[in-house]
């Protein structure tokens, strides 16, 4: 589907009281509308030395809550602003965003970034030099288990360890791409419970949109995937949250815009513009909670994520349920920009990834970590686009978190660190 029409079904989806303003945002009236809205308009950046080199982008997405500053980059027309169109492309599946990220068909995506890496060092798909250009989100990312699971008292990391103990059988999990953050997070949540997922279970690859329908006929016990399908598994009736990512590591690195390497060098003024322009969108995702509201409104219809609104509203603004009578309202939701601390592609957090494909042997030897991540995250690319939007910058390249089972990532010695973990391959 063309993205007018895709712009014209999101229209749709949205209240009486929004729909002009947002028919005007969608249509000729672009820069009117966005004016409307309080947001800038313009070709400020889209002339001289500045012109991006390639106009129009093709930029693919999953269907995950986490795609909204993509998507709204483009709805809102921040993309025009900085002299691009961005043509969106939805995918079904993580390995297809893969593929057609290395052969070209897609210019760059909204992509896992433990994918990049993986294909970066051969171990997620034919080798490809890759490109991180910024982070899109932090945080945000479920643990379900399976309601069957839940009955028979498996409603935490703790609990289903037991259960497996004593309800001896061959337990499934599912993640959506095995170099990918899911994978590593639900990797993580079960060794910090004394869970060995390479010898005490079964874990099985399946697209982020597959997941319900697969937990509903039996095809696993538990699963890792974005919002809003850790929701939807409630909504459901089949599942219930065990956890949180950002309770397994606050303010996490989940999705990045990803790229090929030859893409970032060949187009460094369209990258710039890319970034800028879902800079732009991240920060008005987070100025407000009616804003939020909004991209919901936008996002859950079929062009994108086909959902219910409702499904996506919830937990974009924090307000959390675990399917079991829980309720809690979450600070630590997912944040597309947070005052520019989301979006800086911190060379730790790339060499975390490698760290735990390490750890669980997907790496057969420990990597020159440092030297990968800084041959991978467009650090200097970021800069130029964060200047462009008045988007903070960290002082330094690499960031200090304290994880669920207590350890301390600082990236300073990442050989140690991921041989340091009791449980692993």
């Amino acid at each position: 589907m063309e993205f007018k029409e895709q712009a014209s079904k999101a229209v749709e989806a949205v209240n009486e009281v929004d729909f002009k303003r947002r028919q005007l945002i969608q249509t000729a009236g672009l820069a009117t509308g966005a004016s409307m809205l309080g947001l800038a308009t313009g070709g400020a950046w889209a002339a001289g030395s500045d012109k991006p080199e390639k106009e129009e982008v093709k930029i693919g997405f999953i269907p995950l809550t986490d795609c909204a500053s993509v998507v709204m980059a483009s709805v809102l027309g921040f993309d025009k602003k900085y002299g691009i169109k961005i043509v969106l492309s939805k995918e079904a599946s993580w390995a297809g965003v893969r593929d057609k990220l290395t052969n070209g068909e897609l210019d760059a995506a909204h992509v896992l970034y433990g994918l990049i890496y993986g294909v970066q060092m051969g171990i997620g798909g034919q080798k490809k030099d890759m490109a991180v250009l910024m982070s899109l989100n932090n945080n945000g990312q479920a643990i379900t288990l399976s309601k069957k699971i839940a009955d028979k008292g498996g409603v935490d990391g703790a609990s289903l360890a037991k259960l497996m103990q004593t309800d001896k059988r061959e337990y499934t999990f599912a993640q959506t791409f095995p170099t990918g953050t899911h994978a590593m997070w639900l990797y993580y949540w079960l060794a910090a419970n004394g869970i060995n997922p390479m010898k005490d279970a079964k874990v099985i690859t399946v697209p982020p949109p597959q997941m319900v329908a697969n937990m509903r006929v039996g095809n696993m016990d538990g699963f890792c995937v974005g919002e809003p399908w850790g929701h939807r598994a409630i909504v459901d009736g089949v599942g219930i949250t065990a956890t949180t990512t950002q309770d397994i590591w606050k303010d996490h690195p989940e999705k990045v815009l990803g790229t090929t390497l030859d893409f970032a060098r060949k187009y460094p003024n369209t990258c710039r513009a890319m970034m800028a322009a879902i800079l732009e969108a991240s920060k008005w995702i987070d100025a407000s909670l009616a804003n939020k509201n909004k991209m919901a409104e936008v996002i859950a219809d079929k062009s994108y994520v086909n959902t219910s609104k409702d499904v996506i509203d919830q937990r974009i603004m924090g307000r959390y349920q675990n399917g079991l009578g829980k309720t809690w309202d979450d600070p630590n939701y997912m944040k597309f920009y947070n005052d520019g601390a989301v979006n800086f592609p911190y060379l730790s957090d790339g060499m975390w990834f490698m760290t735990q494909h390490r750890r669980w042997g997907l790496l057969k030897e420990d990597p020159d970590y440092q030297a990968v991540a800084k041959s991978v995250n467009q650090i200097d690319l970021f800069k130029d686009a964060a200047t462009m939007t008045k988007t903070s910058i960290p002082k330094d390249v690499m960031r200090t978190s304290k994880l669920m089972d207590g350890t301390v990532w600082d990236g300073k010695n990442p050989k140690a660190y991921a041989a340091s973990f009791k449980v692993k391959a």
